[in-house]
């Protein structure tokens, strides 16, 4: 299988909060080394009048200031400590390149150089983590690193987390920052690249599928799936066999719009309403 990286959104956003994190180290520093500055100013300050004091035989002020002084010398500011590691959206962004990793070598194991793997498309309507071209058709693939067990009802998606006794602990909604359940954002995406690859004489079907790719992700309860799921990249190899066909010269052609359409969109370019077709 040949592998096309048309763009690595994940690995920019790892290195965003990557540097987010080292940036807000390098402020908590020097917010303690201005506290550390002033600090240092108002000790010697005390000690200045405490000398003063000694030195005019005021043994009251002179004591009072002495403990002053002890007691600052308490107070020092404490030093930051930087991260042990990766916060948790770097950990939460390094699971989701695994998994597309995952996907991506497991789906080169078996499938042979009639097949492209297109990673990282975006069009107007967000991203779509592969695209898998070939003899048996187009798929469009979102992968998702839950670990959880997975309903999902129409376009609802819902994360049911147990403990090793078998109890629920959490229970929360997966969807992102738009509020999209997985199903929608494919959906979306892969509406618009089949509308795109219509207009311009390529009228193929795209197969949706989301694959759940941590090793305790389970699927629960699920009622009128609008994309296909599965647990495994194997189950994407379940689904070739019973696609329709494309010729070389179809996939050819496939390829180079969803290039076009890519590089077009990367730019973050608008297109016209009249102008002419990409």
């Amino acid at each position: 299988m040949r592998v096309v990286e048309l763009s690595n959104h994940p690995g920019d956003m790892l290195n965003d909060a990557a540097r987010q994190r080292l940036a807000a180290e390098k402020r908590a520093f020097s917010v303690h080394e201005d506290a550390l500055v002033r600090y240092r100013a108002r000790v010697q300050g005390i000690r200045v009048k405490r000398d003063r004091a000694r030195a005019q035989h005021r043994w009251w002020t002179w004591l009072r200031l002495t403990v002053r002084v002890w007691t600052e010398k308490r107070r020092v500011p404490g030093q930051p400590i930087p991260a042990a590691g990766h916060t948790d959206l770097e950990e939460k962004i390094r699971a989701g390149i695994a998994g597309e990793q995952l996907v991506a070598v497991e789906l080169g194991r078996k499938l042979s150089d009639d097949w492209t793997l297109l990673h990282g498309y975006r069009n107007r309507r967000g991203e779509i983590d592969h695209l898998l071209l070939g003899p048996k058709g187009l798929f469009a693939l979102e992968v998702k690193n839950v670990n959880a067990t997975v309903h999902i009802d129409g376009d609802q998606w819902r994360a049911d987390k147990y403990d090793n006794y078998g109890n629920l602990v959490e229970q929360r909604p997966i969807a992102d920052r738009k509020g999209r359940s997985p199903s929608v954002q494919l959906n979306e995406s892969a509406d618009e690249l089949e509308r795109f690859l219509r207009e311009r004489g390529q009228p193929v079907t795209i197969q949706r599928v989301v694959v759940l790719t941590h090793r305790r992700s389970r699927l629960g309860t699920c009622r009128n799936l609008t994309v296909l799921v599965g647990t495994s990249p194997g189950y994407v190899l379940t689904l070739l066999h019973e696609s329709a066909g494309l010729s070389g010269r179809q996939q050819a052609d496939v390829q180079r719009l969803i290039r076009r359409d890519h590089e077009f969109h990367e730019k973050g370019r608008r297109p016209r309403p009249r102008g002419p077709r990409r």
